[in-house]
């Protein structure tokens, strides 16, 4: 496994990671506080042992801002983009405001080159 939690995963999580582990695709909709993030943890922890790039993206700052220092506290690096910071661009876990994400697909931008995941 890429990453170990220290908590028994429910069904839908241990499920995700299978798919995760086979590269397939995942989606994962629960309610508040159901877990949705240990999965988007483990694809980030894919990203770090594949040497490829996770992007997370949210849909405001605030948001971008918390998962930042979460990211950052759990794997040691992350980066941020939001329309006010650019922290650490070249990290391989990248956080930033979906509308950011969107501009950067339209300029066709260098920073989703290696990126193995994009959380939403």
């Amino acid at each position: 496994m890429a990453l170990e939690f220290p908590f028994e995963l429910d069904r839908f999580q241990k499920q995700a990671i299978i798919h995760l582990e086979r590269g397939d695709f995942v989606f994962v909709a629960a309610h508040t506080s159901a877990g949705k993030t240990a999965v988007a943890e483990y694809a980030i922890a894919l990203c770090r042992r594949n040497m490829t790039r996770a992007l997370y993206t949210s849909p405001i700052k605030t948001l971008s801002n918390q998962k930042y220092r979460d990211f950052k506290a759990t794997f040691g690096e992350a980066g941020l983009l939001t329309g006010d910071a650019q922290v650490n661009p070249s990290s391989t876990i990248l956080i930033m405001t979906t509308e950011i994400l969107r501009s950067m697909l339209y300029k066709g931008a260098d920073v989703v080159r290696d990126v193995e995941w994009v959380i939403f």
